[in-house]
């Protein structure tokens, strides 16, 4: 794997680029411009120049500090000349002044050039409105865009005053023209004493970075950072460098170092960090050809071509670039950490009387805060490492953990090995972690952060950073995998019963809740290993039940859950859940009730922890509906399951007495019902098909002059928190592109298909169900216009069904373009089924499902049933397809043919 390599010296930059010739002769342009009637070309020529010298020197890796802080220098530079260049009057009362990252000389390609113009009175503002309009013209003219203010001394104070933002760019202000008095006063009237007391201002950039932080769901590993805003990006090392130089007048790390605050390793940690960071910066920009922060998917590709890194068997070129920037940012958020709380001791805390609670003989509690109570603690009693959080989870009048013990923490962890990953101390400590009920999961994020976990559980360090290069992960998979415990967590929450009934029902009755975040922990464990993660996690799950002593019942059930993580989201997504022999296979895999009950809990928060947009009505309607319907199979005993004909019976008799109170005779039901074949019955539910039912009597009784189609809107499970859908039903005369031309109806609404069972009843009809969804993930609901406008739209295309009608268009993400050519379409035969089962997988896309049923129609193809399912934004369809004669497909001429066809037909779509 190739390296990013930064120079021995990055860390300490004492170029003198005035001697740098090849990047701007300054010397030799000062000459030209005097020489010259205007100064614009030259100083657009040399900008462009030297841009290009700084991209050359990018490219072949040269040392990244001295390509920021050079770009800054050229900046000065023609700043000055065009400067110059005006005929100001009273030079004296006028600088010019670099603010914000500029004034700190950073420089990216296309970062902003923040500029003040600062006078010495506010009415000589007036006297310079013309001189500096022109400069500025000639600026933009030259080929920069800067960003500028007028003001004032007084009004920089006032400014400052109302606003942190321009307090801080003002301290980090840096004279480039102009009178040095006029500087300092400014500087002196913004300064600590006058405007933004140090408490205050180190208050406010902590609250700062808490609410930036809160965006991003306060997680460092999103799988599309931003470097600037990200948790850990260059954001947090410059709350650290603000608060630092405003308080103890700090220039650079280093001297934090001679403050006591750092070690030297630790800043070379931040130096190397944030060089990291202003490559991967550099990069967006020079590739962008813009402003750019955002480490988007197509991006990192790109850069990870840039820098060197190559796919291999074991992990893409991009998934190593990304490995390096989590492990950055990881350093990075850690030390932000530990500086902050450094920080808050001596700035909020200092002069306040000091309250100490004794926990041990190793611990006790400074103001809230757990420290050691001697700097020996970890190394005379290594368990101790593990304790720490133990105590924390137990209490929860302990905010954190105090900075000295953050960084004795980070010296100590080294001492975690085999031995101690064995001692029984240690172990049964860890148990009694998963077992607290203090904010578990931040202490176990607590201890990702320090890299106390990776090096306990190496299993777990091995996916830190650990990518999922896909449409519907937002997370890293050691990220995912805390969030799922997190997820776990909530559930025993009052507010869960709003949102996750069912689940918070059952976790608040599991005998044994840690067996589950164990489950939790090592559910993906194995991902980026090759193989198949659930039976590789498996064996990890054994290994750590046997290591924590935990009963063979016990290892059996979390081992169990690690195996079949997968399987309850796939069974209600892609398999009919009202089939008897489906809940019967199904309910034979889980056993028991417990470890449905298990599995179920694990499932609702894995969905959520993948992407929290995953996690709707319709989701929470399948997996209700799977667990329901095996619990009910568990009731009646596997080793009687009802038949088919039982079955069919059964929801006969309760449908039939419905309809027969409802004001249908007996011969109307069995007029309709003698239509409709037995796979209809056992594949819909009984409320359906009383709906169904009355529908079709009341429409065939009508004296129908013009031929159209019956369309019924109905939302269904409204009743029951979280869940609830809308079913769009349809019989109408059956035709080749009534799926092709219904589907394409629904993307016409924008409303999301998320299933369709189709039917076709004796007198040749369709009889199709729909689940549909708003774009916003909930039902259509009572809402009369909506549903004429369903109706509406849909009749519209169903008169034309010998045709297929073009789906709309709709523009496409950014994702959507970037994964267009992950499209998979594959066929499945097997000997105990009459249809062949046809696959798509592919970015989601308005149109899909509708060209998918005009190429299986104009290929003689019938559809007996469709699972869609959404997976962020990507799909995961299933089609049940038969030849004209109701058997499944064993042509392969004709299958190779209907695969091509529908892969062209998608790219094509996608690339539109």
């Amino acid at each position: 794997m190739s390296e990013l390599k930064f120079e021995k010296n990055d860390a300490d930059i004492a170029t003198d680029f005035s001697l740098d010739t090849e990047l701007l002769d300054v010397n030799h342009l000062r000459t030209a411009v005097a020489n010259a009637g205007s100064p614009i070309p030259l100083l657009s020529k040399a900008l462009k120049q030297a841009s290009e010298v700084l991209h050359s020197r990018y490219k072949n890796s040269l040392n990244i500090t001295n390509i920021v802080f050079g770009r800054a220098w050229v900046v000065d530079e023609v700043l000055r000349l065009a400067w110059s260049a005006q005929n100001w009057p009273d030079p004296n009362d006028i600088s010019l002044v670099a603010v914000g990252g500029y004034g700190r000389s950073e420089l990216l390609p296309h970062s902003d050039i923040d500029l003040l113009l600062l006078t010495r009175k506010s009415r000589f503002n007036k006297k310079y409105k013309d001189y500096i309009s022109a400069f500025l013209t000639m600026l933009w003219d030259i080929g920069l865009e800067p960003g500028h203010s007028v003001r004032s001394v007084r009004q920089c104070k006032q400014e400052a005053i109302k606003d942190i933002t321009v307090a801080t760019a003002l301290m980090e202000s840096r004279l480039l023209l102009g009178p040095e008095d006029l500087h300092t006063l400014m500087t002196v009237a913004t300064n600590e004493k006058r405007v933004w007391p140090i408490k205050k201002f180190f208050k406010a950039k902590v609250d700062e970075q808490i609410v930036r932080h809160e965006k991003y769901h306060d997680v460092d590993y999103a799988l599309e950072p931003n470097i600037k805003t990200s948790p850990g990006g260059l954001r947090d090392i410059q709350t650290i460098a603000w608060v630092s130089k405003r308080h103890f007048g700090a220039g650079s790390f280093k001297d934090l170092v001679r403050l006591g605050f750092l070690k030297e390793s630790e800043e070379a940690l931040i130096s190397k960090g944030q060089q990291f960071l202003w490559k991967l910066r550099y990069g967006l920009h020079f590739l962008e050809g813009r402003s750019e922060d955002r480490l988007l998917f197509d991006k990192q590709r790109e850069l990870a071509q840039l820098f060197d890194y190559h796919d291999d068997e074991k992990s893409l070129g991009v998934e190593k670039l990304m490995k390096q920037y989590y492990r950055a940012v990881a350093n990075l958020r850690e030390l932000n950490d530990l500086l902050l709380q450094h920080f808050d001791e001596v700035i909020l805390r200092a002069g306040k009387r000091v309250k100490i609670r004794p926990l041990n003989s190793r611990f006790q509690v400074r103001d809230d805060y757990i420290e050691v109570i001697h700097p020996n603690v970890f190394e005379c009693n290594p368990s101790a490492l593990i304790e720490i959080f133990v105590l924390i989870g137990d209490s929860p009048k302990i905010k954190g953990i105090r900075a000295s013990t953050i960084g004795l923490l980070r010296e100590s962890r080294h001492l975690i090995n085999d031995e101690f990953r064995n001692d029984a101390r240690n172990t049964s400590l860890f148990i009694e972690l998963l077992r607290t009920q203090n904010h578990m999961t931040l202490q176990l994020r607590r201890m990702a952060r320090y890299d106390i976990l990776g090096r306990y559980l190496p299993e777990f360090g091995q996916i830190s950073g650990q990518m999922q290069h896909d449409l519907f992960h937002i997370y890293t998979v050691d990220a995912h995998t805390l969030q799922v415990v997190e997820n776990m967590r909530k559930f025993r929450l009052p507010q869960a019963v709003e949102k996750f009934p069912v689940a918070a029902h059952i976790f608040n009755n599991l005998p044994k809740v840690e067996l589950l975040y164990i489950a939790g922990l090592y559910h993906d464990i194995a991902k980026g290993r090759g193989g198949n993660h659930s039976e590789l996690g498996k064996i990890d799950a054994v290994n750590f039940c046997e290591r924590h002593q935990l009963s063979n019942w016990d290892a059996g059930l979390v081992s169990w859950l690690v195996d079949k993580h997968l399987l309850m989201s796939m069974t209600a997504q892609r398999k009919d859940t009202n089939d008897p022999e489906i809940i019967k296979e199904f309910a034979e895999q889980m056993g028991d009730k417990l470890h449905l009950d298990y599995l179920y809990t694990m499932t609702v928060a894995d969905i959520c922890a993948t992407n929290p947009e995953l996690w709707n009505s319709w989701r929470a309607t399948l997996l209700r509906q799977l667990y329901t319907n095996t619990k009910r199979a568990f009731q009646l005993g596997l080793e009687k399951p009802i038949n088919r004909q039982e079955r069919i019976a059964d929801k006969q008799q309760s449908a039939r007495a419905k309809l027969l109170e409802r004001g249908l005779s007996t011969n109307q039901i069995e007029i309709v019902w003698s239509k409709a074949d037995d796979e209809y019955f056992v594949r819909e539910s009984s409320a359906n098909i009383i709906w169904h039912t009355e529908g079709i009597a009341n429409f065939e009784n009508e004296d129908k002059t013009k031929e159209k189609p019956l369309i019924l809107v109905q939302d269904m499970g409204e009743n029951i928190k979280g869940e609830g859908v809308t079913q769009v039903f349809i019989y109408a005369n059956n035709a080749d592109f009534l799926f092709a031309n219904s589907t394409a109806a629904f993307e016409k609404l924008n409303l999301n298909i998320y299933g369709a069972r189709i039917f076709t009843s004796a007198n040749d009809h369709c009889m199709d169900t729909f689940t549909v969804l708003e774009n916003t993930g909930l039902p259509v609901g009572r809402n009369p216009k909506r549903q004429d406008e369903i109706r509406k739209v849909l009749t519209e295309y169903l008169t034309s069904c010998n045709k297929a009608i073009k789906p709309a268009s709709f523009r496409r993400t950014r994702k959507e373009k970037y994964f267009a050519k992950s499209i998979e379409v594959t066929f499945v035969n097997t000997s105990e089924e009459k249809y062949s089962t046809l696959e798509v997988n592919c970015p989601d896309q308005p149109g899909i499902l509708a060209s998918v049923g005009k190429i299986l129609a104009t290929n003689g193809i019938n559809l007996k049933d469709a699972r869609i399912t959404t997976l962020g934004e990507r799909v995961e369809d299933l089609f049940f397809i038969t030849d004209k004669a109701g058997n499944s497909i064993k042509e392969n001429s004709l299958l190779e043919k209907l695969q091509s066809e529908i892969k062209t037909e998608l790219k094509n779509r996608l690339a539109a």
